[in-house]
């Protein structure tokens, strides 16, 4: 398998010209993937809501001698998000690679302090979008006879407490999706894995872990690895389900949460 080293410490497998498209792209654990996609040989189609942070972020990978472009989308919106796979197909001809990883988390509210609002906005955010997203990358896809889906999931697919209630059952749907992605498509040569997160230092987290005495910083600490994840923790192993390293992968979900669910 052709490898790119990006530095003296470490060798990634190569993604030789493939189209990724990453969402979330301009902060967070989206950033860190559409960096190391471009590192490994993709070509990155960044995507978000925030154009200046986007291109910023374009603006570095191309500066590191890689490839990106910015499409900027309201992944809530049906006409944008045909918008982006229209744009993208047009220019490149083809999609490889679907990294869904746009999110949002819910602030621990609780049950009985949960509006329908947030239930909804949650589910539009994390589920719907990716659904129609996928919905529309799928076909070229098929067409093809491959393709790769990349879900980032979380520890909340699986157990309680990453979240509220809201989040909590937004990422059990992503789970289930996947699984059931894997299931209809995975003999017509797409692969759809996930990846489940633990606590990673984003945007969306920084204020909950700044506070060292909370019992979320606490219950951190107290896994085996003894930290919450930076996003290129994360990334890496998102990098690795896009690769054909993970070839035999199907409906798979990565625990990636410094042991937080070994008990």
């Amino acid at each position: 398998m052709n490898t790119l080293s990006i530095s003296s410490a470490r060798v990634v497998p190569a993604l030789n010209d493939r189209i990724a498209i990453v969402t979330g792209a301009a902060s967070g654990i989206g950033h860190a993937q559409a960096r190391l996609y471009a590192a490994a040989g993709a070509q990155v189609v960044a995507v978000d809501r925030s154009s200046d942070a986007l291109l910023e972020l374009v603006s570095t990978i191309r500066g590191d001698g890689d490839k990106a472009v910015s499409i900027t989308a309201d992944l809530t919106s049906t006409s944008d998000i045909a918008r982006l796979v229209k744009e993208t197909t047009d220019q490149f001809g083809r999609i490889d690679i679907l990294a869904n990883t746009a999110g949002l988390h819910d602030g621990y509210v609780r049950s009985l302090e949960t509006s329908d609002e947030l239930w909804d906005r949650l589910f539009d955010v994390n589920v719907k979008a990716v659904f129609r997203l996928t919905n529309a990358v799928l076909p070229g896809m098929l067409e093809r006879g491959h393709g790769v889906i990349v879900n980032i999931a979380s520890v909340a697919s699986f157990v309680a407490g990453g979240g509220g209630p809201a989040y909590t059952a937004s990422k059990h749907a992503i789970m289930g999706y996947t699984r059931q992605l894997a299931h209809e498509y995975g003999r017509k040569g797409i692969r759809a894995n996930a990846v489940c997160p633990g606590m990673v230092e984003t945007g969306m987290t920084r204020e909950v872990l700044s506070d060292s005495t909370s019992r979320f910083v606490k219950a951190v600490n107290a896994v085996p690895a003894g930290r919450f994840a930076q996003p290129e923790d994360i990334a890496d192993v998102a990098l690795f389900l896009a690769t054909d390293a993970a070839r035999f992968m199907h409906g798979a979900g990565v625990m990636v949460d410094g042991g937080l669910t070994v008990r």
